[in-house]
């Protein structure tokens, strides 16, 4: 009944915090801009485009997510990401 009973706290004291504390970001879309007047745009590594984070398409490499707005431009990323990364920091500055 006491193993019960500690399970129950538990269980209530996960749900609090997925739905109101720090999971509450994992279950709507991760830490962003929490300034919702201002949507967050991307570029698009391999044709420069402006994407916004909920359209087109995303993939991750070397920990940094890139947007896509075409699966076209997605499938030339993945074929020499190394080219666009290099590419895109000459743009940026980086």
């Amino acid at each position: 009944m006491e193993g019960l009973l500690s399970l129950l706290l538990f269980a209530g004291f996960f749900f609090l915090m997925m739905r109101f504390g720090c999971g509450a970001h994992m279950a709507h879309g991760g830490h962003g801009t929490h300034d919702d007047d201002k949507p967050v745009k991307n570029i698009d590594p391999v044709c420069g485009m402006e994407v916004d984070m909920d359209k087109g398409y995303g993939k991750m490499h070397e920990k940094q997510l890139f947007r896509f707005c075409s699966h076209d431009c997605l499938d030339r990323f993945e074929s020499n990401p190394g080219q666009y990364t290099q590419a895109l920091d000459k743009r940026v500055g980086g």
